[in-house]
């Protein structure tokens, strides 16, 4: 494992931790090739955002202070983003000692994988970074249940320096996987960009790159 410090040129974006955790080909046709395709479920979660990241807006209820949109770095893992809510509560036992709660949104519900908790695990890992303390849990609140779903962090920051190491390597390589087809393609905004059936055979995929080569070569010599 490695225990480099990035600097500014070597930032990833760190919300890419989630579209990493889901398919590694699709974060690198985002970050690595800078290609994006929206669908329903893309613009819902912007739109949910929108509502949310309010980088102006701080709030205090009784005993909690409510601050949107906070910028986040981490060294460490090379990654920056920001915040959706971050609750700072001061605790029973004493006003100076705060509990720090991260709050990530989302479109939806609860998903079968981890990559929602693995970007939210992220957040707190860079917010602990730059505070100096420690944040044992946080928090996703989803659109279609519209309340808040507990996440512990003390099994998803070995999973989390994990992937950010794999992400900076591909990164740095300029490496697409290849696709790999299953369920999850199904809803993918990145679909028609990705070609998934071609990943089960190396032969059609590269008749249909060739394909591809010959096309472009005929448009620009007017063949």
């Amino acid at each position: 494992m490695t225990t480099k410090s990035y600097n500014d040129e070597g930032l990833l974006s760190l919300s890419g931790i989630q579209h990493f955790a889901f398919c590694e080909r699709q974060w690198a046709l985002i970050h690595v090739e800078n290609q994006w395709a929206e669908n329903v479920k893309t613009v819902e979660g912007q739109q949910l955002h929108e509502r949310v990241d309010d980088p102006y807006f701080t709030e205090t209820r009784h005993d909690v202070k409510v601050v949107r949109s906070t910028p986040l770095v981490s060294r460490r893992l090379g990654l920056y983003g920001i915040a959706d809510v971050i609750e700072y509560l001061s605790t029973p036992e004493s006003q100076s000692s705060l509990e720090i709660r991260i709050v990530e949104y989302k479109r939806g519900k609860p998903k079968s994988d981890d990559r929602d908790e693995v970007q939210l695990c992220a957040q707190a890992m860079c917010l602990e970074e730059m505070l100096g303390t420690k944040i044992e849990r946080g928090f996703l609140f989803y659109g279609e249940t519209r309340r808040r779903h507990v996440v512990q962090f003390n099994g998803l920051r070995e999973r989390v320096l994990l992937l950010s190491e794999r992400m900076h390597n591909l990164f740095e390589k300029g490496i697409t996987p290849m696709p790999i087809k299953g369920k999850k393609c199904n809803n993918c905004s990145l679909k028609d960009l990705c070609l998934p059936s071609l990943g089960k055979n190396p032969k059609r995929a590269a008749s249909y790159i060739n394909n591809l080569v010959k096309e472009m070569e005929q448009a620009i010599t007017g063949d």
